[in-house]
Parts: C-alpha cells; sequence; structure tokens
C-alpha cells in the first residue's frame, strides 16, 4: 500500500533509498511546489510515519523554510525534534543584501582622527616649505672677521631700515617716508635670546663708535682699521650688513648670532596683515616729518600709524633714545601678536603676515624658519614680563654722537655671554 499523496511517491520503489531495492543510495529529490488546496483534506490532516505514528503536516513552504533543514537547528519536524521555535527564542539574525550590521564607531573614529592627522602634517610640511623659500638669506656672516667668542645665549641683531624698496610714490607720500636713494639705519637693537631672561638692547643710531679693519663685502679688499670714530649707523651706510654686524661685534664684544633687517613697506605691511597692532600710549604726540598724530590711551595702530610710531625722534626732548624706546615697546607688541593662537593658527591671517614679511625681511644666510621664531617668541617675551628692555647704558656725548658706558657695557655683555640675569640698566 502506497500511504504518499497521488503524485509524490514517483516511482518511489524504482529510486534508490529506504524500501529501494537498488544497491545505490537515493539521491537529491527536487520537490514538487504544493498549491494551497491541492492536498486532499484527509492527507492534510496527517501522516503515517514509518512507525506508524500520526504527526501534524507541515509543508514547509509557509514560512519559508528549506525542506528537510529545522527551522531552530533541531533535528526534524517530529514531536520532540525541536522543528518549530519555541518561546522565547531569539529570531535568527537576518542575511542577505538587505541585511544591516551596526556601525563599527571606534573604527571610524580611529580613521578620522588619523585622516586629520595627515591633513595637518602635510599642511604643516607644505608652509614651511613655503615659508623656507621665501626668505632672503642675503648676508653672510662668514664676511664678518675677527669676532668676538660665542656665548650661552643667541643673539640678533634686529635692524629696521628706510629702504623704500617696492613702495611707489603714493605709498611714499602716504607713509611720508620721503624718495631718498638707497637705504640706511633707521633703528638697531640686539635681542639676546637666553634661558635666564631674553633681554632687547636698543642701540641708538647716533651712537659713537670706531669703524675697526674689515673686509669689503662686495670686493673682498682688506680695510685696515685707523681709529676713525663715527655714528654707528654710517657703518652700514659705508658697507651695508656686515661692516654693521663687525662694528657692533667690535664695540662691544659681544658676538651676533643672526641678522635680520626689514624696511618700511614690509614694516607696514605686516601690521596691516594682522588688522593692525594694539598699543598703549602713555603721553599723545605730533610730528610733521613722521605724519605722526597720537593721542594717549589703548588704540589699535594700523600700518601707516605703527611706521610714524617708531619713526618719531623730533618730538620728543631725549630725541633718538626717546625714539628706541618706542621702537622696542612696538616691537615686542607686535611680536605678542603675531605669535597668538588667532593668528598661528588661523590660515586667512598666518599666510598674509607671513607673506608681508618674508617678502621684505633680509636674513643671514645661517638663518631658519626655527631661529626666525625664536626671534619673535624672545620679543614676546619682552613684551609679557619675562624679559627686559633697556637702551646701550650712555654716559655722555662727544661732537653730538652718544659715548656708551664702557664699564657698564662690559658687565652686560659678561652677563649676556654666561646666560645670567641681566642687571645693568640703560638710560
Amino acid at each position: 500500500m502506497n500511504d504518499w499523496p497521488e503524485g509524490w511517491s514517483g516511482g518511489r520503489d524504482a529510486r534508490h533509498g529506504r524500501g529501494s531495492a537498488d544497491a545505490q543510495p537515493e539521491g537529491a529529490r527536487v520537490m514538487p511546489h504544493v498549491r494551497p488546496g491541492s492536498v486532499p483534506p484527509q492527507q492534510r490532516q496527517g501522516y503515517d510515519d514509518v512507525a506508524g505514528h500520526t504527526a501534524p503536516y507541515d509543508s514547509g513552504y509557509n514560512t519559508g523554510q528549506v525542506y528537510g533543514i529545522p527551522r531552530d537547528g533541531g533535528h526534524g519536524g517530529a514531536p520532540g525534534g525541536g522543528g518549530g521555535r519555541g518561546p522565547g527564542t531569539p529570531p535568527p539574525p537576518p542575511y542577505g543584501p538587505g541585511a544591516r550590521s551596526a556601525p563599527n564607531w571606534g573604527r571610524r573614529i580611529k580613521v578620522g582622527s588619523i585622516t586629520v592627522a595627515v591633513v595637518v602634517l602635510a599642511t604643516t610640511i607644505g608652509t614651511y616649505f613655503w615659508a623656507d623659500g621665501k626668505m632672503r638669506r642675503e648676508v653672510d656672516l662668514s664676511k664678518v672677521v675677527e669676532r668676538p667668542q660665542e656665548g650661552d645665549c643667541t643673539t640678533y641683531l634686529i635692524v629696521g631700515s628706510d629702504s623704500r624698496e617696492g613702495m611707489t610714490a603714493e605709498d611714499k607720500k602716504r607713509l611720508h617716508t620721503g624718495s631718498a636713494d638707497g637705504k640706511r639705519t633707521d633703528s638697531m637693537m640686539i635681542l639676546a635670546a637666553c634661558g635666564s631672561g631674553n633681554t632687547m638692547i636698543s642701540l641708538p643710531r647716533d651712537s659713537d663708535v670706531e669703524i675697526p679693519t674689515f673686509v669689503g663685502s662686495e670686493s673682498g679688499k682688506t680695510f685696515k682699521g685707523t681709529g676713525r670714530r663715527v655714528k654707528l649707523n654710517a657703518a652700514y651706510a659705508e658697507d651695508g650688513p656686515e661692516l654693521l654686524v663687525r662694528t657692533v661685534e667690535h664695540n662691544t664684544g659681544l658676538r651676533i648670532d643672526h641678522y635680520a633687517e626689514i624696511g618700511f613697506a614690509g614694516f607696514a605691511n605686516i601690521v596691516d596683515a594682522l588688522g593692525g597692532v594694539e598699543l598703549t600710549i602713555d603721553k599723545g604726540f605730533k610730528d610733521k616729518k613722521s605724519g605722526a598724530d597720537f593721542k594717549a590711551g589703548k588704540q589699535t595702530l594700523d600700518g601707516e600709524q605703527a611706521l610714524a610710531f617708531v619713526r618719531t625722534r623730533y618730538a620728543f626732548a631725549e630725541s633718538d633714545l626717546a625714539r628706541t624706546k618706542n621702537q622696542q615697546k612696538f616691537l615686542a607688541a607686535l611680536a605678542n601678536q603675531a605669535a597668538t593662537p588667532g593668528t598661528v593658527l588661523n590660515p586667512f591671517a598666518l599666510y598674509p603676515t607671513l607673506g608681508a614679511g618674508l617678502d621684505t625681511l633680509i636674513v643671514d644666510k645661517d638663518m631658519s624658519l626655527f631661529d626666525l621664531a625664536e626671534m619673535f617668541f624672545a620679543m614676546k617675551s619682552v613684551n609679557g614680563g619675562d624679559g627686559k628692555s633697556m637702551n646701550m647704558p650712555v654716559s655722555g656725548s662727544r661732537g653730538g654722537n652718544l659715548v656708551w658706558d664702557r664699564t657698564k657695557v662690559k658687565e652686560l655683555v659678561r652677563q649676556i655671554q654666561n646666560d645670567e640675569k641681566v642687571t645693568v640698566t640703560g638710560n
């Protein structure tokens, strides 16, 4: 007797498998699709298994179950075999192209952090090489002869020249610079960057100094010293930066490690690129020659006003000594603002400022960007009260020139060379 539904046997006795007479095992069978209503009611109620028991019929098609594979991983659909998913059993995980897994936020954060770090590093490296390429390394200190011994501090000779390079006729008129040819030193100062504290020392351009033996920067010819005494700014006018460094070293005994010079246009452009520099002026003053017209109090100076402020000398009874104090005060404020996070971390402020300064800043051949940064941060510390600013000590005058106090100058140089706290006072 065949208990299989009609059409399901398909020649069951002729196939391999249980009850088959063939010796080979039965292969996989393709089950025909059963449409609802195609199985007689009496057969839908149940079927006789091999043991003669009746079990409920389940075609397996109503849930998408694959024939012969239990839905819950059990051993069949017979009673007790785990054929169904019982209460409390978690649903199977989703599969297929529509399935979505939870995002791995740890991995995303890690990848994002690496990306940001790479971008910052690439930008920093690019900025460094861009700025380094713009530096005008035109001063060769190897041409300076008979140099003093090196000290424990890094020393900079910072020069403001009256160069009109790059200025139009309109710029010269607006900035009250005049139209003189060539260039001369308008201000000079030594900045000593020391572990014991930074010191900024202004050198009045009317200082009485001796021109020593030197080698011409262009000719290479040796010019013997004759004891000739001149104003300090005459050394620059005679043979440029190299002779100025040689003269400063000879008259002070202090070795100069680096040289930095900026002209009128560059100075004004840096101030404007920063959006102005905030400064407190203790007492108002006017000067027709420089174009200065200031009232007392806190104010923000643009490039034109800043240049007038640092150049004014005739409005003060102390003349050049008063001017050098104003120059120190302004340069320290300028460095303080240029080194703030608002400038350094803001590309819209950093690049214009660097571009304006480096286009006209002339330095020695050994000056690096790190040396330049050290110079600015040392000036900033002076403004912040962590250092000292002073004029070169003066003891009197000779023919209208200011004579330095030799005893104080010698002690000042000794303290800087040994990286000691500067206790010498100036004028």
